[in-house]
Parts: C-alpha cells; structure tokens; sequence
C-alpha cells in the first residue's frame, strides 16, 4: 500500500510539473539598431559614395548577429522601406532563419524607418506616425514615428512600442545635440502611450517601450518615459554584456562609447522578466554588421 501511495504521489507531482510546462511560455525579444541598411552616404575602400547600400560585408555579419540572437520578435531602427525589410527577410530565410510576420512604419523620416520582425503573428498593428508636438515656434511630428504591435501571450496581450528618436546630429544652435527635440518627441509618445494604457500600473497593462533612444537613462528624455508626476510608467531594465560593459552605441565621430539603446517595461511586465534584465548581445561580427549593439530581453510567462 505504501508503494502504492508514493508511485501515485509521484504520479500526481509528474502530471502538475507537466501541465506547469505545457502552461509556461518563454520568448526573447530583441531591439536593434541595424546602421542604415538603406541608401546612405557611406566610405567605401576610403572614398566617400553617397546613395550606397549597406556592402555585403556588413549585411552578412548582421544576419549572422540575428541568427545569434535567434529572438522571437525582433525590432529593427534604420530600417530602409519596404523592399530592403523584404531583401533582409529573404536572405534570413535562405539561412535557417524565418520570421513570417513583418511590418514597416513609414513616418516623417523618408530614409530611416522602425520595422519589426516576428516569429508570432500580430493580434493588432498601429503605426503611429501623427504624434504631433510643438518644438520652438513650430508644430512637428515625431521624425520616426512609433510602430505600436500586440502579441498574444498565456497571460494575456502583451503590447511593443517600438521607436528611434531624434539622432544628435542637427544645425540648431539653440538645441544642441538635439536635446530639447527628443525629450519632446518623448514627452509626445509617453502620452501617446498613457492614451492607450491609462492606467500604467494595471495588473493587464504588459507593455514595453523599446528602440534607440540616443539618449541615456538619466537624461530628460528616459526620465520622461518613466514616469509623469507620481505616475510610474515603465522601468529602464539594466543590462550588461558578458564582460559586465554596459554600453550599445560607437559614436565614432567624438569616438564615444554610450548606452542610447533602452527597454523600458511596464509594472505588471516587469514580474515576467527574467532576473529582473535584459542584455547586450557582444557575440561575433557584431562589431561589423553595426555602430550599435543589440539588447535583448527574456520573458517568462506562466499563467
């Protein structure tokens, strides 16, 4: 009888640590700042072309730094339009690696777009390309837009804002390095953000904002994104690469290393990130196929 009661035991135990399995779900999401893979002004062999694609060279290094990745829902910034996102799909595809779900946002940027990659299919796509804001004594629009997609998890939706602020380059002596423009086009799409999420701090409120901020999380810009007044919105996760550095971006005209690419969760998001971070892929090529590095996070869902 006592055997029979432990086998049954065992039985039960073996049958909950399997329907626990079955229930769980896991899945890595990656942003990544891809350089340009457009027409762009580019030194090839030491001489200055302009309207020159991305070469060989550095595509086949991205692809590699992708397959590394091997993310379920990558987001892409300096994205050129519609048939480089294709060509770059395709050539993944040749190599092992498919993402069947795909979208592009055209915004106010006519060279450089967000994009987004997925092995997942989209329970909704909005592409947020009116979110208006006053700089100066002029009306504009955040120059790259916000590609809003929402994924299915065992939990519930879970919602990726996906953006690339203003770069630091600019003619305006008034703003210098951009500051003022890209801590109002954050200012903007915060509050794009809490008109779809009013409540931030909701238990069903699993968002992520996530892209190349060229900024730095102490700066206006980050802090804007955390919270308005005492309402929190997201969280900066920390992250580090193998060797414990913690930077993302070259800058290689002030030779520079910083740390501009962030993601930022929600409260209830946050329980499902695992070890509470993200972090910095540093893996082979990863020097050549960008001036960025990727972040990535892993989630762990359980109902």
């Amino acid at each position: 009888m006592k055997n029979r009661a432990a086998r049954i035991v065992l039985l039960c135990i073996s049958l909950f640590a399997l329907r626990s399995a079955l229930a769980a779900e896991t899945f890595t999401i990656a942003t990544y700042n891809v350089a340009n893979y457009t027409l762009a002004g580019r030194f090839v062999e030491g001489a200055y072309m302009r309207g020159y694609p991305k070469t060989e060279k550095e595509k086949h290094a991205l692809r590699a730094v992708i397959k590394e990745l091997n993310a379920d829902i990558l987001a892409i910034q300096e994205m050129g339009s519609q048939p480089f996102l294709d060509e770059l799909r395709r050539d993944l595809k040749n190599e092992g690696v498919d993402y069947p779900f795909a979208e592009l946002a055209e915004a106010a940027d006519a060279d450089r777009h967000v994009a987004v990659l997925s092995r997942r299919p989209f329970t909704a796509v909005r592409k947020h390309t009116d979110i208006a804001f006053k700089y100066f004594d002029t009306s504009e629009t955040v120059k790259r837009g916000m590609l809003e997609v929402r994924v299915k998890t065992v939990v519930g939706d879970l919602a990726l804002f996906i953006v690339h602020l203003k770069s630091r380059l600019t003619e305006r002596k008034d703003d210098p390095d951009s500051a003022q423009r890209r801590a109002s086009e954050a200012l903007a799409i915060r509050d794009r953000v809490l008109r779809l999420h009013p409540k931030p701090a909701a238990d069903d409120a699993r968002f992520m904002i996530l892209g190349d901020f060229n900024d730095v999380r102490v700066s206006r810009t980050l802090q804007t994104l955390v919270k308005r007044g005492r309402t929190k919105i997201a969280e900066i996760l920390p992250a580090t690469d193998s060797h414990g550095e913690v930077w993302t971006h070259f800058y290689e005209k002030r030779d520079t290393y910083s740390r501009v690419d962030h993601i930022l969760v929600s409260s209830a998001l946050k329980q499902f990130v695992q070890n509470g971070i993200a972090h910095i892929h540093d893996g082979p090529g990863v020097r050549d196929a960008s001036d960025h590095r990727p972040l990535f996070v892993r989630l762990n869902f359980a109902p």
